[in-house]
């Protein structure tokens, strides 16, 4: 299902992925299986989703990403995928972030170039992570520190 009010770009979509409103897809972004891609999300064209994923509302999802299968993105996180951000200067390749299998962000997190987000990991609503996150972990606060193991 793409909504009307959508404009998307790729034709690489998966069976029973939905596309909600006010959604922008450009041409190259890849995305998997029965994903769940909610209102007023942007998605670059160097980005791959797995299957299963779920992006809330109000997120922006930038060339370097790969999202693997039963991610969720909450609303309004916030990737970037320069360290060194200028108008109109972009490096040769933007830095690669990856969100491994069954990690979950909470609402409003910010999450810097080049990390990892391991496996079956958390980041909680407003953090801001600085650092790679292990597997198996919750990480809480500005910067982002493990708080437990799960």
């Amino acid at each position: 299902m793409i909504h009307p009010l959508s404009d998307v770009q790729t034709k690489s979509i998966g069976v029973g992925t939905r596309i909600w409103q006010f959604v922008v897809i450009l041409a190259g972004a890849k995305i998997g299986n029965n994903c769940n891609i909610c209102a007023q999300v942007l998605i670059e064209n160097d980005v791959v989703i797995g299957d299963n994923v779920t992006v809330k509302s109000g997120v922006q999802l930038w060339d370097g990403l790969i999202v693997e299968d039963n991610v969720f993105i909450g609303p309004n996180v916030t990737f970037t995928n320069d360290l060194f951000p200028r108008s109109k200067i972009y490096p040769e390749k933007f830095l690669q972030t990856f969100l491994k299998k069954n990690c979950s962000i909470g609402a409003n997190a910010t999450i810097l170039p080049g990390i990892t987000i391991g496996e079956n990991a958390i980041v909680g609503a407003g953090a801001v992570v600085t650092k790679d996150v292990p597997p198996n972990v919750i990480v809480l606060g500005n910067p982002a520190k493990v708080t437990r193991k799960i």
